[in-house]
């Protein structure tokens, strides 16, 4: 049971990492420094911990925060973190309780690199140009604010309520699942 809450709580930071990189970075590194009890980081994962690394990371959510609220800058951020919203997922799977020591690193690696990857592809490939359109611009600022509430809570429900976030994470799976299903029965109907 221990491996699968694990798993859940490493799921929910690498797709907490798809919408902002360094909150679930961030969120890891503080639960691990003041409550050590409850996420125990194995080395060299450990360094999330660090008070230097900390305020090194909460200077980058400040700063992708920013960046992301800026009309055209929003869109430069979302290409330099196509590579580090991946990046961080895969680290934050990784460094998750328990994952490390109970699954292949690489697998964890591989694992938190494409659920971050893939909810950032979704995130700046189809909702933000959506937004985009459909508001012009106007609605980017309140989307955006709102995913960094979404990555804030989902990275410490990850944490501290994994089988509450595990639930969560299939629900959102069988209904993307069933949306993508009728979607393609839709596209049959109208051909």
């Amino acid at each position: 049971m221990e491996l699968l809450l694990g798993v859940f709580s490493a799921f929910g930071l690498s797709a907490s990492a798809g919408l902002n990189a360094y909150i679930p970075l961030l969120v890891v590194g503080v639960i691990a420094h003041y409550f050590p009890n409850t996420l125990n980081l194995s080395t060299p994962f450990d360094l999330l911990a660090n008070p230097w690394i900390l305020i090194l990371l909460g200077v980058l959510v400040i700063i992708e925060m920013v960046a992301d609220k800026v009309p055209a800058v929003n869109h430069i951020n979302d290409l330099i973190q196509t590579v580090v919203r991946p990046v961080a997922g895969a680290i934050a799977f990784a460094a998750s309780a328990n994952v490390v020591t109970d699954i292949s690193p690489v697998l964890a690696l591989a694992c938190g690199l494409l659920v971050a990857g893939g909810v950032h592809t979704v995130k700046a490939a189809a909702v933000r140009p959506a937004v985009t359109a459909t508001t012009g611009g106007a609605g980017n600022v309140p989307v955006s604010i709102a995913e960094d509430i979404f990555a804030f809570i989902t990275s410490v429900l990850a944490i501290m309520m994994p089988l509450i976030m595990g639930t969560l994470i299939i629900v959102t799976l069988v209904l993307v699942i069933w949306w993508w299903m009728n979607r393609k029965e839709k596209a049959k109907v109208k051909t």
